[in-house]
């Protein structure tokens, strides 16, 4: 068992009943539920414009959901076939069986449910928590991995963001729960707000219409009893993820990627810092950098035109690059 691992007991799991408000689902998305051995993920697909387009996984950040990628997911389904996972315990998906959040957990999950659908390899995309995920994907099981789009990654820092501290804190026992209860007087909407001023580059962006979404979804979530459990249990992961080294780290894992890749930073990245963005495009042989002096943690949610432009151009590109070799054989 690796130091990623979590040996803990199993986290609760609501009860029967108790998930009384609807997820919200775009035009164009579909739901599902996958049900694994001890695992069951939430999936939102947004079908390709037309048949036969390779597919795409999206994968969400720390306290995120596949909702993250409704703006994103349409101005790729020219390019792609894709589908969004809410990692165990976060969007629609419960906690998983075995209480296990960290990287290595829901990377897992993550290969699970691709090899259990048979949809690889894949465009795999992620932000954050799931760009770490996605980094462990791609270097573990690179037969599932077309391209590899990483948006503003949660890789090891030696100098961590100083707003990223609380993601820290919140690892450390019994803090997830003090933190619940000095803020049970805060508005779902003043949750909202605070999260949007540290995740966004510039806040006022975001349409009354996508702050009302981000308020409604908040709500739903707070009504979930393990939602603090698997805040806490997953920024614990990161900063295992962190202190892990040898063949199992992070930076180690990224050199060992094979799939093409692109890398999006943002200059306004309260969380990742920019300067980490260098240091990635060496680390991820061969890979494009896309930086976004004016964006913030979430560039697909703040500037989707331009990341889905880097992305097609990669698709475009490794489409291109395949033909050639078949060509060739």
């Amino acid at each position: 068992m690796s130091s990623t691992e979590l040996p803990e007991t199993r986290t609760a799991v609501a009860p029967p009943g108790s998930r009384n408000r609807t997820v919200r689902v775009a035009d164009g998305e579909e739901l599902r539920s996958v049900a694994l051995p001890g695992l069951t993920l939430t999936v939102r697909a947004r079908p390709g414009n037309r048949p036969g387009l390779a597919p795409a996984l999206y994968v969400h950040g720390l306290g995120g959901s596949s909702q993250n990628w409704s703006t994103l997911m349409p101005l790729l389904a020219d390019h792609v076939d894709a589908e969004a996972v809410d990692l165990p315990g976060f969007g629609d998906s419960p906690p998983p069986d075995d209480g296990n959040y960290s990287v290595t957990g829901h990377a897992r999950a993550v290969i699970r449910l691709l090899d259990a659908g048979g949809r690889g390899p894949v465009h795999l995309i992620g932000n954050s928590l799931g760009g770490s995920v996605a980094t462990r994907v791609a270097a573990v099981r690179p037969d599932l991995v077309r391209t590899l789009t990483l948006i503003s990654p949660a890789l090891p820092e030696l100098r961590a963001q100083r707003n990223a501290w609380p993601t820290a804190l919140l690892a450390l026992p019994g803090v997830a729960s003090l933190f619940s209860r000095l803020t049970r007087d805060w508005t779902p909407e003043q949750r909202v707000r605070s999260v949007m001023a540290l995740c966004y580059g510039d806040p006022g962006r975001v349409t009354d219409e996508g702050v009302q979404h981000a308020v409604e979804e908040m709500e739903r979530r707070l009504e979930l009893p393990y939602f603090w459990d698997a805040m806490a249990r997953s920024s614990r992961g990161i900063v295992d993820a962190y202190t892990l080294g040898g063949q199992h780290g992070l930076w180690r894992q990224a050199e060992r990627v094979l799939a093409p890749t692109l890398l999006v930073y943002g200059g306004r990245d309260q969380l990742v810092s920019f300067r980490m963005a260098r240091k990635a495009a060496v680390a991820f042989r061969g890979s494009r950098l896309l930086t976004l002096p004016d964006a913030g943690h979430v560039a697909m949610m703040e500037y989707p035109e331009t990341v889905a432009q880097a992305v097609r151009e990669l698709i475009e590109d490794n489409e291109e690059a395949g033909t050639d070799d078949s060509g060739g054989s």
